[in-house]
């Protein structure tokens, strides 16, 4: 059987429609997949120690990447920082300067990023940054709005463990329902959309599917299953 390794998002992918809450039929079925000798990742917008919590408890691979790509945790101290903070308060000074209703989300603390309250124009907010030459990412997870450095985003961080762990494209799944996933799709050979993902977000995935979040999970494996008991 050939490895692979599943990059997997969790808000909206691997939750229940709309709570928030793990979706455990999904979260077992990643598990089993752990235990056939893949590698199930997680790659979310959430901190990357709430992820790698995740897969410690959920029993997948024990590693994450968080912070839409700019925090990738290995262990309780060992945190690799691939953006900078500061470059995203510096942004979020701005915004509030010309924008109303800008407010920061009550979030896990985030060592790389800015998260913010789905509250106000973000592209008024990305014409503001623009055109005061902030070159930050400025981008919406369906679950907040968030600033992350320069050429900061889940396919950035994802290449650093597929460098780390020798993994190549040919060998990455990736599974998504937001546009801040579509920079995930594009680092492997396989990404899947889910249902309730977008039409731009599925029309950069190599394949959707029709049930959403984790159920939406459950049916993608199903499709995948021939492919991985034939490797």
């Amino acid at each position: 059987m050939r490895k692979k390794t599943f990059a997997v998002d969790i808000d909206g992918t691997i939750t229940e429609n709309g709570g928030g809450r793990i979706h455990l039929d999904a979260l077992d079925a990643l598990r089993r997949l752990t235990y056939m000798g893949h590698n199930v990742i997680f790659v979310t917008g959430r901190s990357s120690v709430e992820g790698f919590l995740l897969s410690v408890f959920g029993g997948t691979t024990k590693i994450a990447v968080g912070e839409n790509g700019g925090c990738i945790t290995f262990d309780s101290n060992d945190h690799v920082l691939l953006g900078n903070i500061e470059e995203c308060k510096k942004a979020l000074e701005l915004i509030k300067k010309n924008l109303d209703n800008v407010n920061e989300k009550p979030v896990f603390p985030r060592m790389t990023e800015v998260v913010l309250e789905r509250t106000f124009d973000l592209n008024l907010a990305k014409e503001i940054l623009s055109e005061n030459n902030l070159a930050v990412g400025l981008s919406d997870s369906q679950y907040a709005y968030h600033i992350n450095s320069p050429g900061i985003d889940k396919g950035t961080g994802f290449r650093e463990i597929m460098k780390k762990m020798s993994i190549l494209p040919e060998d990455v799944i990736s599974i998504g329902d937001s546009a801040t996933d579509v920079p995930l799709f594009k680092v492997g050979t396989t990404s899947i959309a889910l249902g309730n993902a977008s039409k731009e977000v599925k029309s950069e995935a190599t394949m959707t599917v029709n049930a959403k979040a984790g159920d939406g999970v459950l049916e993608a494996l199903d499709k995948l299953a021939p492919e991985l008991s034939e490797n």
